[in-house]
């Protein structure tokens, strides 16, 4: 069963709501898609959509590392071949996580479309459903709670709030959620990178009788140093994002003293549910939780971070809403959600049918 042709493109998929976070606003998505067509008729589709500012890869960094013959080591080969393909591609691209993923994940797919399994399934499923958070970027407090409101009335229950402009204002939006909506919401913040030591230590003061579920990336992810230092109480809480992009960062986190409570996995810094699986070992062996997320992509990707999410039994969290607000995909399937609770499908493979594409 060898990959007999291989097709890359670029396609704009929109942003019905654009939202800011500390360091960008994000109005626009785009994403790099990989189709693999291996014989009789099976193929594998991934996707790669970079965080320049977090990656330091472009969206067109992507495509080109996917272009211009740069994957032809992979024509002709079998994909009973798996795991040796696999390491090649971590080991031709390693400026690139996203365009990475992008073939690591068509190689997932075709791969377990082979198999005539789901993909969870083939690597082990432990979980069978979680609730997605949905992200509300940095508004003030009147505008968090109108989209709260819409949120709660879409069955969602777990909210993800940006944070990190002004930490008064962070805190008053938080006391105002909890006023609102009491225990019924769910709330984790992400202040991506946007606080001091001094502003982390007030948000956690004046906010930890608030049941705030989690504290994503609050300090500038080269500050490892002082999330070691922090108080247990405060670590716990704490989900590495932009510090953890590869199983070497996720080994120096969780070395003691540990940097965090919590490893937040994306596949777009990772390189792909490979590493990313190697990620989640050392997490389980740590005593470290797991938390999947994902930046704004096609439910490609978004399909085969939930797979890999459910099959590791250290995942407590998920933050995959980043296919929600698209204006176009090029799949269709792969999961569902159901009062914010997300689960994947029987079918083999991702679970996703192609309807658009440059093949």
């Amino acid at each position: 069963m060898r990959i007999r042709k291989i097709n890359v493109w670029k396609k704009d998929l929109g942003n019905k709501r654009p939202y800011t976070i500390a360091f960008k606003t994000v109005s626009d998505v785009a994403a790099v898609f990989v189709h693999l067509e291996l014989d009789e008729g099976l193929y594998g589709i991934g996707a790669g959509n970079p965080s320049q500012q977090v990656v330091g890869e472009s969206i067109e960094d992507t495509e080109r590392a996917v272009s211009s013959g740069n994957l032809d080591f992979l024509l002709g080969r079998d994909i009973r071949e798996f795991n040796t393909l696999q390491k090649e591609v971590q080991k031709n691209m390693p400026a690139t996580p996203a365009a990475r993923a992008a073939v690591d994940i068509a190689l997932y797919d075709a791969f377990t479309k082979y198999l005539n399994v789901p993909l969870a399934r083939y690597l082990g499923q432990q979980i069978e459903t979680l609730p997605t958070s949905v992200t509300i970027g940095i508004k003030n407090v009147e505008d968090t709670l109108e989209e709260a409101m819409e949120y709660h009335g879409l069955g969602f229950r777990v909210l993800k709030v940006k944070t990190g402009h002004d930490v008064d204002i962070d805190i008053e939006r938080m006391a105002k959620l909890r006023e609102v909506f009491g225990d019924v919401m769910t709330v984790r913040v992400d202040a991506n990178q946007g606080y001091s030591r001094e502003d982390l230590q007030k948000f956690y003061d004046q906010t930890k009788s608030m049941n705030i579920e989690l504290i994503e990336q609050p300090v500038p992810a080269d500050q490892v140093d002082l999330l070691k230092g922090l108080p247990t109480e405060i670590k716990n809480l704490i989900a590495a994002d932009e510090s953890l992009k590869s199983p070497y960062d996720a080994f120096e986190l969780a070395s003691a003293p540990a940097a965090c409570g919590i490893f937040n996995i994306k596949l777009m810094k990772s390189g792909g549910v490979f590493p990313a699986l190697q990620i989640a070992e050392i997490a389980e062996f740590s005593g470290t939780e797991l938390m999947w997320g994902c930046n704004d992509e096609s439910s490609v990707s978004i399909t085969a971070a939930l797979h890999a999410s459910l099959s590791s039994r250290v995942t407590r969290y998920i933050d995959l809403d980043g296919s929600l607000d698209l204006e176009v995909d090029v799949v269709k399937g792969g999961f569902t959600i159901e009062n914010g609770y997300m689960r994947v499908t029987d079918a083999p493979g991702l679970g996703v049918e192609l309807v658009e594409s440059n093949v």
